[in-house]
This record gives structure tokens, sequence and C-alpha cells, in this order.
């Protein structure tokens, strides 16, 4: 996994916001769990799941969705632990407001996508992720 010059750092250090230590509640919601760890994981050691969680609950964007393009130049079916793709469909679906200051990297996702159209049309999975991955790149393609 290529990265960036600052794939070294974690989350914390690279936005100077360090979360709080969890309360005893918000140590069952798992989700939360582990959204804190990974902010203080290095990015550089970031899985495709650990991006994909990240990406889905719309944190770190100005770090992770870099890391993710790359992923997905490499492999536009990149999966974490749900289907292939899903990193491809988390992406699609991030924060508008992302987007809207992030023209190039919009025009980059636009553009990976259309030339991995057949692919995404042909891959072997079910109608219903399929039908996800082109809903959610219909409305991703008219943020900008």
């Amino acid at each position: 996994m290529k990265k960036t010059n600052w794939a070294r750092k974690t989350l914390e250090s690279l936005e100077k916001n360090v979360w709080p230590e969890l309360s005893e509640m918000d140590k069952q919601d798992w989700l939360m769990v582990e959204c804190n760890a990974l902010r203080k994981k290095p990015i550089k050691d970031f899985t495709i799941e650990n991006l994909r969680q990240m990406i889905e609950q719309d944190i770190g964007l100005e770090f992770l969705i870099p890391v993710a393009l790359e992923e997905l130049e490499q492999n536009i079916l990149a999966e974490g632990e749900c289907y292939p793709g899903d990193l491809l469909c988390n992406v699609l679906r991030s924060d508008k407001n992302y987007w809207a200051t992030h023209q190039k990297s919009w025009e980059k996702v636009c553009a990976l996508f259309k030339a991995n159209e057949q692919l995404l049309q042909s891959f072997e999975t079910t109608w219903e992720i399929r039908k996800l991955i082109f809903d959610r790149y219909a409305r991703f393609s008219n943020l900008n």
C-alpha cells in the first residue's frame, strides 16, 4: 500500500485533536471503541477494513480519502470485511462537504469509476450490491 509522507502519523496527531477517554457507557459500543483506537493507529498500518470503517463514519476524511483513492486505483473492488467494492461504496457515500472542497479528488473518483464501469457491471456479486454501488455513484457524480 503506497502511503503519503504523513502516513507514519495518527489521525490524532495530524488533526491535532485527541479524543477524550471513553466513558464506561461508550465502551459498550464496539464501533466507538474501534474508531477511537483507529485514531491512535498510524495511517500506514490501516487495512482496507480500517479505511472502510473510518470513511463510513466520516472520520479523518482529509487524510484517509487520499489513501483510499490509492487503494482504489490498484483495485476498484478493494474489500474490507463486507463485500467486494465496500471501500468504493463508502467513499461514494462520504460527506458531501468534503467533496465540495476537494474537486480534484472528486474528479479522480469519477474517472476511476468510469474507467472501471465494465468491471463494476460484471463482477460476481448480488444484484443489491451492484445496485447500491451504481446508485451511490449516481448521487456522488452529481455533487460537483
